[in-house]
């Protein structure tokens, strides 16, 4: 079976045509801002008006890998923004329609989870997902995805672009904390909140904006510490929940993931335990087609139809019923 994947949970509108063992297309194209965060009605403006364009670059790049039958279209149900949902629900009916093909929407946050396997040896993790508006520890555990610990306020990717804002740079902000980051190596203390199972992130990121505004610190110092101590407390939790479950496997998942100093953390607390630790490349780790595509062959081979076409903005990821395992 090949399925292609429609991916617009929040800036990104990708695509992807995969099968359960490859990845043939997975293309994307990206909302951004100059300053200021995701405005919603012109991200959903931005995938309808580049959808077109995508999409006959994904299907003839399907066509130049000598492929051509596409037997699913898939699209990400949720969570995440509505108005983007619909532009997904939206171009994945019309392509289904024109293929004369099937459609089903899946979890956004699962299909993160489950592309591990498509490229990696991955075989039971416990996944520490972080991405703009999900910070999350989760493990298959009882029949269904469980969340371990998450984030009490914000996500991790959220923060970053909160704080990257409030120093004057554009959207998506992580990428540019990280830049600044790599140019100091002095720590300044900020709060370090870890609540049992969960993290939050409310206090550092106030926190963070007073040490900033004192004038007193130089912003490269204060990315550092904002690394160091953020990713500590994920790399806490993830161990913690790693022990909890008996599992020896890490993966990391969500576009926050492609932060090297939060893999560079995640290896040595693995080796530090005897563990592996498994990281996709980035294409797959921020949002994209590719696992939206991978997710739905998985749910339709195991029964899954359409019943009712819909969007779920606020679907948690122990919301979903998993059947394919």
């Amino acid at each position: 079976m090949i399925s292609l994947g429609v991916e617009a949970t929040a800036h990104t509108f990708g695509l992807g045509i995969v099968s359960k063992k490859e990845i043939f297309v997975n293309v994307k194209d990206s909302y951004t801002t100059e300053k200021g965060g995701i405005i919603p009605m012109d991200a959903a403006r931005h995938h309808e008006n580049i959808s077109d364009a995508l999409i006959k670059k994904a299907l003839s790049d399907f066509e130049k890998v000598g492929k051509n039958k596409i037997d699913l279209v898939t699209y990400s149900r949720g969570p995440g923004i509505g108005p983007c949902l619909h532009v997904a629900k939206n171009t994945a009916k019309e392509v289904a329609e024109s293929l004369g093909v099937p459609f089903i929407g899946v979890n956004h946050c699962v299909a993160h989870l489950s592309v591990g396997s498509l490229v990696t040896n991955v075989k039971d993790p416990v996944l520490l997902y972080a991405s703009g508006a999900n910070t999350q520890i989760i493990a298959y555990e009882g029949g269904k995805y469980r969340v371990f610990g998450e984030t009490l306020d914000q996500g991790i990717g959220n923060f970053l672009d909160s704080f990257a804002r409030h120093i004057g740079l554009g959207f998506p902000g992580g990428p540019k904390i990280e830049a600044l980051a790599s140019n100091s190596k002095r720590y300044i203390e900020i709060p370090y909140s870890v609540k049992g199972m969960d993290i939050s992130l409310a206090g550092m990121l106030t926190n963070l904006k007073n040490k900033f505004d004192s004038g007193n610190y130089k912003v490269e110092d204060l990315a550092y510490s904002l690394q160091e101590t953020a990713f500590s407390m994920l790399m806490e939790v993830s161990e913690r929940a790693m022990a909890h479950c008996g599992k020896k496997e890490l993966l990391l998942g969500g576009g926050v993931a492609c932060n090297s100093r939060l893999k560079e953390m995640a290896e040595v607390m693995c080796k530090d335990r005897n563990a592996k630790c498994f990281i996709p490349p980035n294409s797959l780790l921020v949002d994209n087609g590719a696992m939206i595509a991978y997710q739905g062959i998985l749910e339709y081979e195991s029964g899954r139809r359409e019943k009712k076409v819909e969007i779920k903005p606020y679907e948690r990821t122990d919301d979903v019923k998993v059947t394919w395992k």
